[in-house]
This record gives C-alpha cells, sequence and structure tokens, in this order.
C-alpha cells in the first residue's frame, strides 16, 4: 500500500510523489494511530501493562493509551469478565466513538477460562456481551502476543476500511 502524497527529497532537488486512493490513506492512518483503552480486570493486566513498558514499548506501534472511553477507539479486555463488570464494559464500550476496536486478552477473557465451570459469576467470553475484533489467547497471554494480536487488527483496519 501506498501513502497519498509523500514527498522525499531527492539527491537533485526534486521529490518523489506516491498516489493512492484516499480510503486506503485513511485505513493506513487509523490503523496506524489506535488509542486503546486498557481494561485490566485480573492476572493478563499485569502483562498488558508490560507491553506498555520499554521492553515492549507498544508506543512504537502507534498506540498512544487513553484513560478515557471518549478519546480511545481500542479497548483491550484483559482479565476476568464477571457479570457484575459487564454493564460497566458494555458502558464503556458505547462510550467509545466510532470506529471502535475490542481484542480480547487472555483465555478468560475470550472463552472464561477456568472459572467459568465452577462459578456462576464468570461470563463466557466478553463476546457474550460486546464484539470482538481480534482474540489473543493464553493464560496469561506474553507481551509479544498482545503486540501480535495488535499487528492483527492494524492488518484487519487495513483490509476492511471500516
Amino acid at each position: 500500500m501506498k501513502p497519498l502524497i509523500v514527498p522525499r527529497g531527492m539527491k537533485d532537488g526534486s521529490a518523489e510523489v506516491w498516489l493512492t486512493k484516499i480510503e486506503d490513506f485513511l485505513a493506513w492512518a487509523r490503523s496506524n494511530s489506535l488509542w486503546p483503552l486498557g481494561f485490566g480486570l485480573a492476572c493478563c493486566a499485569i502483562e498488558m501493562m508490560a507491553a506498555s513498558a520499554s521492553h515492549h514499548d507498544i508506543d512504537r506501534m502507534g498506540l498512544f493509551p487513553r484513560s478515557s472511553p471518549r478519546q480511545a477507539d481500542l479497548m483491550i479486555v484483559s482479565g476476568t469478565v464477571t457479570y457484575k463488570m459487564a454493564e460497566r464494559i458494555r458502558r464503556l464500550y458505547q462510550q467509545m466513538p466510532t470506529p471502535k476496536y475490542v481484542i480480547a486478552m487472555g483465555s478468560c477473557a475470550t472463552c472464561g477460562g477456568p472459572y467459568w465451570q465452577h462459578g456462576y459469576h464468570v461470563v463466557k467470553g466478553v463476546n457474550q456481551i460486546i464484539p470482538v475484533d481480534v482474540y489473543v489467547p493464553g493464560c496469561p497471554p506474553r507481551p509479544e502476543a498482545l503486540i501480535d494480536g495488535i499487528i492483527k487488527l492494524q492488518q484487519k483496519i487495513r483490509k476492511h476500511h471500516c
């Protein structure tokens, strides 16, 4: 995919211009400027924080963590989702501006983990509450797995022109 108009200086003073469709440019810009709303509920939140730390540094990928749902376009749900938290997750999702995306991180957020069989209070996956775009499996998943999920989401955004 080529950016819309990117002047690049040449040695002789001329410039190179690349042309593309505006939809491709907007999809490229949208995929490279995700602002996640970190929603850590359990042990997976530690791995999500590790992905933001200096060793992995998801800021390099254009992700700038936000603490307000009104400024975020990506919700990363990490950890066990209980029925008590389900309404709060739905409300935060509804407060996010469109287009909005969701990553379910960890086996508890994706399918309820080991707790939904033995407890009446655990939701069998966050997809029962809000639509999920990318699932990141693991218990808990490593920061590299979250980064891979973010890359998959960026590819999905570029491909579908949301």
